[in-house]
């Protein structure tokens, strides 16, 4: 725990030492091609904002186009600075490309950033799960027909005979007083079919009404 905890002191105290310098030759630069007073202190602000909204980019897995093109445009204004200010520019006599840099900065820096926090990272492309190819379809196996042995059938002339249904005997006269009436005014004796459509029974009864008139 101690040797991590270590660790990350150095790290951190490497970190805020790289800042200050950068951010000491960034302000003396801007201060140099005629930025004064809180001007000069803004310049090196601008810069690691950039810097920071590039690297956010970049983590964030997206558009990383933009994000490396932000990027390099901050990381060079500020290696530009610390390589001025290391003695290879006179501070005291800056070229007028300079002072047009620096002073066209903001613009850049205010674009860049704005870029880079408003624009909203291209949405991947849903991926589209291929559907399977779809198999022929194969006709319905119709379940065979197991024959079941069964009894014989048996003959015609064999099958039992249906028991003969009760018949009252008020209603055999009444059959006879129609049969009587039917064959008055036809002529002819009256038929089964008659009957049980005149005596409103079944047809077995009916049958069993016409045996005994």
């Amino acid at each position: 725990m101690r040797a991590h905890l270590a660790r990350v002191d150095a790290v951190l105290v490497q970190a805020v030492i790289a800042a200050a310098l950068s951010f000491a030759h960034l302000h003396d630069l801007a201060s140099a091609a005629g930025q004064a007073g809180w001007k000069a202190w803004a310049y090196p602000v601008s810069v690691d904002l950039l810097l920071v909204a590039a690297w956010r980019r970049l983590r964030s897995g997206s558009s990383k186009a933009a994000g490396w093109c932000w990027f390099v445009v901050a990381l060079t204004a500020s290696l530009g600075a610390n390589v001025a200010t290391a003695g290879l520019l006179d501070l005291d006599d800056v070229p007028a490309w300079l002072r047009i840099l620096v002073a066209g900065w903001p613009a850049v820096a205010f674009l860049g950033g704005t870029l880079l926090a408003h624009t909203a990272p291209a949405a991947e492309p849903a991926s589209i799960p291929a559907e399977p190819a779809s198999a022929p379809a194969e006709p319905e196996s119709v379940p065979a027909v197991e024959e079941t042995a069964g009894p014989p059938a048996e003959p015609e002339h064999e099958k039992p005979q249906l028991p003969v249904p009760h018949v009252p005997a008020a209603l055999v006269t009444h059959a006879r007083k129609l049969a009587d009436e039917h064959h008055a005014r036809t002529g002819s004796p009256i038929d089964p079919g008659t009957l049980r459509a005149r005596l409103n029974v079944p047809a077995p009864l009916a049958d069993a009404i016409a045996a005994r008139l």
